[in-house]
């Protein structure tokens, strides 16, 4: 089991390192093609919003993923059956809309 998440990871990371280098690659190009200052300022904002949905939607999916789990404990099940995916599937479809109805409140 722990050899297949090798590679895996492996894949991640150099998946992430490539994005994260590309996003850089873009903002230092329209920082170098003397685009605006407000567009730039309005560049670094967006940038900042995004990076804050990201944590809140993350904070509320694994909040609600948690509880599912805790329901899981609660009632004793023991065997993956269908309705406990289900409990794990639906928790974190709440979280999903929950993110949705707090961004819509903050933006």
């Amino acid at each position: 089991m722990h050899i297949e998440l090798v590679p895996i990871s492996l894949f991640v990371c150099i998946a992430y390192a490539i994005k994260v280098c590309v996003d850089a690659m873009v903002r230092r190009r329209v920082v170098t093609a003397g685009s605006s200052p407000e567009l730039v300022a309005s560049l670094l904002r967006e940038e900042e919003l995004r990076r804050r949905h990201s944590s809140l939607r993350w904070g509320i999916v694994l909040l609600s993923v948690a509880l599912g789990f805790g329901l899981i404990q609660w009632f004793g099940w023991q065997d993956v059956t269908p309705g406990l995916v289900a409990v794990l599937a639906g928790a974190t479809g709440l979280g999903n809309l929950v993110f949705y109805l707090v961004a819509r409140k903050l933006g």
